[in-house]
């Protein structure tokens, strides 16, 4: 399945600029993910998540699965610069965030924003109720974004959950009520 292009460019600060075709220089475009992107969405993974970044086979069968919900900022020249990943279940209302990642240089300007309001706005049209996603403990921009579109813990005690993906590995888990 391949997901709809968006029709959105994005200034390279992160404001929208409108529906004015391609990039031109300092311009992204927020985009459904293509099959031909598989290897900069590699890349991409690779020089944001580091040794944590998923592998090639499992980020080739996540965008089979979940194409519709896979969008990407686009820079015109080759390059990707974010991306946001949702996965949901086929009979459920709930989804994950199984990634949202945007490039150093470009940090701080919105996008990641941007990247995540469009795809609450995908889930929430596509009737999903309740969205999760973990965040490492420690990155405090991360739970900032998350609490300012509405996140909050997913348990009383702050959502966190000791060795989530393993010994020393803890995530705090969090949830978005979006009906």
């Amino acid at each position: 399945m391949t997901a709809k292009p968006l029709e959105r460019t994005l200034e390279r600060r992160g404001r929208l600029a409108g529906p004015e075709g391609f990039p031109g220089p300092g311009r992204l475009v927020l985009r459904g993910a293509l099959e031909s992107d598989l290897p900069e969405l590699r890349r991409l993974d690779e020089e944001v998540f580091q040794e944590v970044a998923y592998p090639a086979f499992l980020l080739r069968q996540l965008y089979d699965v979940y194409a519709e919900h896979f969008l990407v900022l686009d820079d015109g020249a080759g390059g990707l610069r974010g991306y946001v990943l949702a996965a949901t279940a086929a009979f459920s209302r709930d989804s994950w965030i199984l990634g949202l990642c945007v490039t150093e240089g470009d940090r701080r300007h919105g996008l990641g924003r941007e990247l995540m309001t469009e795809i609450l706005q995908r889930l929430r049209r596509d009737g999903t109720e309740t969205v999760r996603l973990t965040v490492e403990p420690a990155n405090r921009a991360a739970i900032l974004l998350y609490r300012s579109l509405g996140f909050g813990p997913e348990e009383p005690d702050g959502g966190l959950r000791r060795d989530y993906f393993g010994p020393g590995e803890h995530r705090r888990i969090m949830r978005l009520e979006l009906c």
